[in-house]
């Protein structure tokens, strides 16, 4: 590992970046080194410049890769080497919003319903039940759990910590699971030759195969994975009439304008705006 690479990794876990940003940074700081064939910190302005230009004019790379090379090279440039390029103030690419897939509650009940292996069932009826994500699911922790509240710490991206409602029905699913394995930290244990003791959770991957083969057989025809179910969790709770500030707190988002993004995707509040606006332009 050279020297710089082992700073920039550094500075990245100072900041409490998870894992996965770690790798997906050195590896698109190390994409960039190679294309050069020397050090990152030796590249000019203009050569950065080029780069990026070869990403969109001729690997045609994705907007969210180029947004992600770019993320990777102000951290290391800003952060890092303490370096200001101008070229890394200009590269915008514009990602087009897609509206995600929701389903309805009975759909995601459906679904769930058909996941076959219990400890995979109960985890996703938990990130269904609780609006996380697939990451925030698998981690729970056995001491995250307060049973007299009914409430759940969930460990978020980097290392903020939220409480949110554990509903009565899943917290007897989750004692029935552990049960089952009674690992001493983890509610979802991957298993590791066989010894479930050992500090490793269920991956991520095979929660999604689990899901997807449920998809398959429940016969719904919708492009869904497991990140569909926290957008679901949203959806459903607004057209129910919950406040949006509580769903903001519900999913664990800083920002307003993330979770006032889901009004745009439900029908019933369409349907709802639409009467009322009808009703009061019968008065004039």
């Amino acid at each position: 590992m050279t020297p710089l690479r082992q700073r920039m990794i550094d500075e990245l876990r100072l900041r409490g970046l998870s894992r996965n940003t770690e790798k997906s940074y050195t590896n698109h700081i190390s994409q960039l080194a190679r294309s050069y064939n020397k050090s990152p910190s030796l590249l000019t302005d203009e050569e950065l410049r080029n780069y990026f230009l070869y990403l969109i004019n001729e690997k045609k790379a994705s907007k969210s890769n180029v947004n992600l090379a770019l993320s990777a090279a102000k951290f290391l440039y800003h952060n890092v080497l303490s370096r200001h390029l101008p070229v890394l103030d200009i590269i915008r690419p514009r990602l087009k919003r897609k509206r995600p897939v929701i389903l309805t509650n009975e759909e995601a009940v459906k679904i769930l319903n058909q996941v076959r292996v219990f400890k995979y069932r109960v985890c996703l009826k938990t990130i269904y039940a609780c609006g996380l994500r697939i990451a925030e699911g698998i981690r729970i922790q056995v001491k995250d759990i307060d049973s007299k509240r009914f409430k759940l710490k969930v460990l978020r991206k980097g290392t903020k910590e939220d409480i949110v409602q554990l509903p009565e029905n899943i917290l007897v699913k989750l004692r029935k699971l552990w049960k089952t394995h009674r690992h001493p930290t983890l509610m979802f244990p991957g298993k590791s030759f066989g010894n479930y003791h050992s500090r490793i959770t269920v991956h991520p991957s095979t929660i999604q195969r689990a899901f997807q083969k449920a998809l398959s057989e429940s016969g719904i025809n919708k492009k869904a994975t497991v990140h569909t179910l926290r957008h679901s969790f949203a959806t459903n709770l607004l057209e129910e009439g919950v406040d949006i500030r509580v769903i903001q707190e519900c999913l664990g988002h800083s920002d307003f304008a993330t979770t006032s993004y889901y009004t745009h995707l439900t029908p019933k509040g369409q349907e709802k705006a639409i009467y009322v606006i009808n009703r009061i332009a019968g008065c004039l």
